[in-house]
């Protein structure tokens, strides 16, 4: 079975099943084929619903005709577009979601069989509205209000945290930890951080057996996270032991290498995805103690950057395909009900009806995208960004950071 086929697969897998978007579908594809040796479980493609803001003229796309590109061309207030750009160079934004940072991410060989997956990150100059290159982090987050983003510096587990003024480019402080830290979350206000611990690098990097090619690491070396309040540096860490069986461990207790958490919507608990369990996600208090999953987050996918929308009422859900080639499903959070709507993964929303996506052309290849804001109940699709171009994993490919305004 060949990548193109895997993705297919993984795609229309997930409509059926449930599956933190980590380091990118081929990783997550390929974890998948590997799983499916011992059972069936979620896919692992990402969505995000996000949006983009300024009024620019730009071409409307219908997604439900198969000629590429009509010769209409629509005004959207609100939106800053791009469609000529990728990777963006100016400002790319829609109602308060803005395009805050982008990385393009590559395989830096360390010895014969040993590498490791480095992102090189480009941050939003407010003031130029470019986008500028910083080589100083492994990882950003950025707060909402796009004023602070927190970062981690080139050698993984970091056993520091950077608050960086966005504004001036320096770092205004510094939080200490005593466990390394590998990924970085802001709850929805900005005011507090969840931090997800690894006894090693999350992005290591080895040779796949039969190949010359790169897989992660496994099995993975979490350990835990930290709540850390953002204004004074303080907080606490949670261990969260991981169920692998060491004779298994490809089995129920498997989670990718890099299995990041992040906030619930309402901040009340800490979650991340459990690819190879029955749920597909494991929910726990801010003290640690896991829970069941609540009532209101049973459609979380959490390979779906988009999540919940600004109410929480609406959730971004997993791959669709019915009514058209490339569609996701909006799953109403109270009663499950489903729309599907235009695009191929969902990244982040605009308000409540509207999402940024990456979509593609009608019959062109799967890993041919572009952003494109899409609306329920809409044919139509804004196109913001230049198309991404080569397969998933290919040198240049640029991966998309949200924040609200």
């Amino acid at each position: 079975m060949n990548v193109d086929e895997l993705v297919r697969d993984a795609l229309r897998e997930q409509a059926a099943e449930q599956g933190s978007a980590g380091a990118g579908l081929a990783d997550r594809v390929l974890a998948l084929h590997r799983r499916r040796r011992t059972r069936r479980i979620a896919a692992a493609a990402a969505a995000t619903a996000a949006v983009v803001a300024v009024a620019v003229a730009v071409p409307l796309l219908d997604s439900g005709k198969d000629d590429v590109r009509p010769s209409g061309v629509v005004r959207q207030d609100g939106v800053h577009a791009h469609p000529d750009q990728s990777p963006p160079r100016d400002l790319i934004s829609a109602g308060d979601t803005t395009l805050a940072a982008y990385y393009v991410p590559r395989t830096v060989k360390l010895s014969a069989g040993h590498a490791v997956w480095q992102r090189t990150y480009w941050l939003l100059d407010r003031k130029t509205r470019r986008y500028v290159k910083d080589t100083r982090w492994s990882y950003v987050a950025v707060a909402p209000g796009m004023r602070t983003a927190a970062v981690l510096e080139r050698t993984l587990p970091a056993s520091r945290i950077g608050l960086l003024d966005l504004d001036t480019g320096k770092v205004g402080r510094w939080i200490h930890v005593d466990h390394g830290v590998a990924g970085l979350a802001f709850s929805r206000d900005g005011g507090r951080l969840v931090a997800t611990t690894y006894g090693e690098n999350p992005d290591q990097r080895v040779r796949t057996q039969g190949s010359d090619g790169w897989g992660a690491k496994e099995p993975s070396s979490r350990t835990g996270f930290y709540v850390l309040d953002v204004g004074s540096g303080n907080g606490s860490w949670s261990k969260v032991d991981l169920h692998a069986d060491p004779n298994d461990p490809m089995g129920a207790g498997f989670i990718n290498a890099r299995q990041d958490f992040a906030f619930s919507h309402d901040g009340r608990y800490v979650w991340a995805g459990n690819p190879a369990g029955d749920i597909g996600k494991q929910f726990y208090e801010l003290g640690g103690r896991e829970i069941a999953v609540p009532a209101a987050e049973r459609y979380l996918e959490w390979y779906v950057d988009a999540q919940k929308s600004p109410s929480g009422r609406l959730v971004a859900g997993d791959f669709a395909g019915e009514k058209w080639k490339t569609s996701s499903w909006i799953v109403d959070s109270v009663t499950g009900h489903r729309t599907e709507v235009h695009g191929q993964q969902l990244l982040a929303w605009v308000g409540e009806k509207s999402l940024i996506a990456w979509d593609i052309i009608p019959g062109s290849n799967e890993f041919h995208q572009q952003l494109v804001l899409v609306t329920v109940g809409s044919d139509k699709e804004v196109p913001l960004s230049g198309f991404r171009l080569g397969n998933d994993g290919a040198a240049g490919r640029w991966e998309p950071v949200f924040a609200e305004r």
